[in-house]
């Protein structure tokens, strides 16, 4: 699961290979984290039940439509066993913990993959005629690794085309998205809907893994029966209650953060336009997917980057994506300007 995953921060001094928000921890969450640290001292609720009817209250859902869980990933890796899935299609190049939960419990499954040549985007027609025949499928959106977005009209069209199909939607990088309109399913009320909602990515609070499941709420009882007490710690489930009750605040941080990425981002695509040797991929997310030219390799590359103590990611593993593929994951406007000079500066060199 954690093979290539990046995130080795403790032995190189500059991360940019994980995918959390620059700008935050939010104003006062750490302040409060800490003011609650005792919590720690008594068991967390079991099933961390007020935390999903926080959230819920947020975002005006039905609080038997929604599951608290120690990130996302726990959600990913019970997703298949409870819903006895027989035949998955993931949608890719993408994260590989999809893959692998359907590894883990002998499921069969298989990618659709797009390329560079359409700017990693999926034609929707084309996932409806292979979503023929497949009970589950995945959909990372905006996708890790090449921050494309599919609209959510489109996807809820997509849904309704097929009703006996469970979908489940991956929105862990939806609040980093500049959209003039929300692109999220939350409130689509679809039967055969799954979404998964994380906080650990806008929030940058990844430590204390805290993510949720949105259905029906037949969906919602089967993945209930999968889930272990306890999982969801102290700090994680009070975290959710001060960020859903200044939701004036946080949603203020999360424009903040979108203004912030997207002048960033063309800075940093600007100091590469007259090079011959990489080519970025538009991207509505906190990360940029680059492919190298050349004959250039990303284990060339991201090894002369930890040399000089910045990590990047390899997308070398990613199913449907080559050994000249990196993704970089936006920092501070000092750090984004130093990767710039050392990247362009060495391959400018080969």
């Amino acid at each position: 699961m954690i093979n290539g995953h990046g995130g080795n921060i403790y032995l190189l001094a500059i991360d940019m290979s994980s995918n959390v928000n620059p700008v935050g921890p939010p104003p006062g969450l750490l302040t409060f984290l800490k003011e609650n640290i005792e919590r720690i001292t008594a068991l967390p609720e079991a099933d961390a039940g007020a935390a999903a009817d926080k959230f819920a209250d947020a975002y005006n859902l039905d609080p038997e439509r929604v599951l608290a869980g120690s990130g996302t990933t726990q959600f990913i890796y019970s997703i298949p066993l409870a819903l006895g899935s027989k035949r998955v299609l993931i949608l890719g190049p993408t994260y590989s913990d999809y893959a692998d939960a359907c590894l883990m419990h002998n499921i069969s499954f298989r990618y659709l993959t797009t390329d560079g040549s359409v700017l990693f985007r999926h034609d929707i027609d084309e996932i409806r005629n292979q979503v023929n025949g497949c009970d589950t499928v995945f959909i990372c959106n905006p996708n890790n690794p090449t921050g494309t977005l599919i609209p959510a009209v489109e996807l809820e069209l997509l849904c309704r085309s097929s009703p006996e199909t469970c979908f489940i939607i991956d929105e862990s990088y939806l609040p980093f998205a500049q959209s003039d309109i929300d692109e999220s399913m939350l409130n689509s009320g679809l039967s055969n809907l799954i979404i998964l909602n994380s906080m650990s990515k806008i929030f940058r609070i990844p430590g204390i893994r805290i993510g949720f499941l949105i259905s029906s709420k037949k969906i919602a009882e089967k993945l209930e029966r999968y889930a272990l007490p306890w999982s969801v710690n102290s700090l994680a489930q009070v975290s959710v209650q001060y960020l859903m009750e200044k939701r004036n605040e946080t949603e203020s941080f999360i424009e903040k953060t979108k203004i912030f990425l997207e002048t960033e981002k063309t800075k940093l695509v600007s100091r590469f336009e007259k090079s011959s040797k990489i080519k970025f991929f538009p991207s509505t997310t906190s990360f940029l997917l680059a492919e190298l030219l050349k004959d250039i390799t990303a284990e060339r590359v991201c090894d002369h980057l930890a040399q000089n103590r910045i990590l990047i990611r390899n997308c070398t593993n990613f199913k449907g994506l080559s050994n000249n593929f990196i993704r970089i994951s936006l920092k501070t406007e000092n750090v984004n300007r130093m990767l710039s000079e050392k990247l362009l500066n060495f391959i400018n060199g080969l």
